[in-house]
């Protein structure tokens, strides 16, 4: 069993890099992946444990990009690095994406105060160590009581769809994936599932535009996916020859119901041929 989507309290998962090889260990993971979001610090604490200890750990990351259209839809793209580290450029180009984020930070922190939320981003950031998210700020939210819980916080302050909701300008998903390819790694859509695409046209549609940006890859189990959503990114996958991959999207406490390695209600047994076909075709 594998989980190849994964994250550490150097973004914003709960557990420490050791401690999330620790749970991989005793769950019974024979390899994981780390896809932090905009860092790499997660997987560079946890490499030489992991190998000490025997655990297959990828190199792998989590970008936000933007795609076309008329409404531009945010889509994360995972960066997997199977054959070698990545380059010190994109480690740098990564630097960059990290100061859009903290810009973002204190523009969604002004919006937050002129709503009257006593927030600072000090004490965000206290909470966010390498990089500070909303996930962060949901959790100072619930700390001082203007949200009851994650969720809460998401869907009344820092959610796609609440009022003091500020945009982040990720780069484009073609550049995403350009960067990752430079850097010899494999860029992969994340749990699809999340864009909402209801109509099954519309959906293959944007997948071929994700194609024609770059994109290698699809993440076909997930913990939001049903039975039903992966057979049907299975086919896709198979269709435009996109490499298959799969994680649980493990955050650890602020994602209670998402356990590594077998996500949400047991809904995932990732084989370990997925990772071995995502070597062959990096």
């Amino acid at each position: 069993m594998i989980d190849l989507h994964s994250h550490t309290n150097e973004s914003d998962g709960t557990c420490t890099p050791l401690e999330l090889v620790d749970r991989a260990l005793s769950t019974g993971l024979e390899a994981l992946a780390i896809t932090d979001h905009d860092t790499f610090a997660g997987y560079d604490r946890a490499a030489q444990s992991a190998r000490a200890y025997g655990l297959d750990l990828v190199c792998g990351i989590e970008l936000n990009a933007r795609s076309d259209g008329e409404r531009r839809r945010p889509v994360h793209v995972l960066g997997y690095f199977l054959q070698a580290p990545p380059t010190p450029e994109f480690r740098a180009w990564l630097a960059e994406m990290q100061s859009s984020r903290r810009e973002r930070n204190s523009r969604l922190i002004a919006k937050l105060q002129a709503m009257g939320v006593d927030i600072e981003l000090a004490e965000v950031e206290r909470l966010g160590r390498t990089l500070t998210g909303r996930p962060h700020f949901a959790r100072v939210l619930v700390n001082k009581g203007y949200a009851t819980d994650h969720e809460d916080a998401f869907r009344r302050y820092v959610g796609e769809a609440a009022p003091s909701f500020v945009e982040r300008h990720g780069p484009h998903v073609a550049t995403t994936a350009q960067k990752i390819r430079e850097a010899g790694g494999l860029a992969v859509w994340a749990h699809p599932i999340r864009l909402g695409i209801r109509d099954a046209t519309a959906e293959e549609q944007f997948i071929r535009k994700l194609c024609d940006s770059g994109i290698g890859g699809i993440e076909v189990y997930h913990s939001d996916h049903g039975p039903q959503d992966v057979a049907r990114y299975a086919a896709l996958a198979a269709k435009y020859n996109l490499a298959v991959t799969g994680g649980s999207d493990f955050h650890g406490d602020i994602k209670p119901d998402i356990e590594l390695g077998t996500g949400r209600q047991e809904n995932l047994d990732i084989p370990n041929s997925v990772l071995e076909n995502l070597r062959r075709r990096s």
